[in-house]
């Protein structure tokens, strides 16, 4: 019976896809999955997971630096919106930035101090969304020539796929969405290191991939913020 599921080399797809994801975008996802569950079975508490500079600095809390990024709610079908663009927009960076893993995770450090600045300034407790959102931003902004489709009624460029997410969640929830906001104000304006980590290489073009290809991926609604 095993055989029937199994694909190639006797791995199931499920197996395949986690193993051909980068090592952080990997672990990032493992992560995120594994809170969530241990929030569901109340092994843990979402108070003891968002950041707060108080409980990290005063009380040597310092697990909330780490955990306000990869908590995006319980199990639900808004957490695999959140899982399915994590692991696609950091898995296409994370390649996209060579076979070190150095490059990517000196992008994340920057990302999340950047964020973790920002954070009281718009009483955001958990990060992981907005750092999400920083991800498809600068995605977006690194593959200008991508056609992507919105639901399969909207076809697009991918500058405009935040400003897409960002106009649905308004739509969706009638709340201005901080997350978003906060992802294009981090990756919009990165240091001169980050632009040459990331844009310094001279790319070769796929014919496999041209512009005049839409990507079929359906873009999911943005999830609502965690509360």
């Amino acid at each position: 019976m095993a055989d029937v599921f199994a694909g190639e080399g006797g791995h199931f797809p499920l197996e395949t896809w986690f193993y051909e994801m980068p090592i952080c975008t990997r672990w990032w996802t493992t992560a995120t999955v594994a809170t969530s569950i241990l929030v569901q079975c109340h092994i843990v508490t979402p108070f003891q997971l968002f950041y707060s500079f108080r409980a990290v600095f005063g009380k040597s809390q310092y697990w909330r630096l780490l955990t306000t990024f990869i908590y995006f709610g319980p199990l639900s079908l808004d957490l695999l919106f959140h899982v399915f663009f994590l692991q696609r927009y950091s898995r296409l960076l994370e390649e996209s930035s060579g076979r070190s893993a150095a490059h990517f995770t000196w992008m994340l450090l920057y990302a999340t101090t950047s964020l973790l600045l920002l954070s009281p300034l718009v009483s955001m407790p958990f990060l992981g969304s907005p750092l999400s959102s920083s991800l498809v931003y600068i995605w977006s902004r690194r593959d200008p020539d991508t056609r992507l489709s919105f639901l399969g009624l909207l076809v697009f460029t991918a500058p405009y796929l935040p400003w897409v997410l960002m106009g649905f969640s308004l739509l969706l929830h009638g709340t201005i969405p901080k997350d978003e906001i906060m992802g294009v104000v981090v990756g919009h304006n990165p240091p001169a290191w980050w632009i040459r980590l990331f844009e310094g290489r001279p790319r070769q073009p796929d014919p496999a991939t041209q512009a005049v290809a839409i990507d079929h991926d359906i873009v999911a609604a943005a999830a609502p913020e965690v509360r």
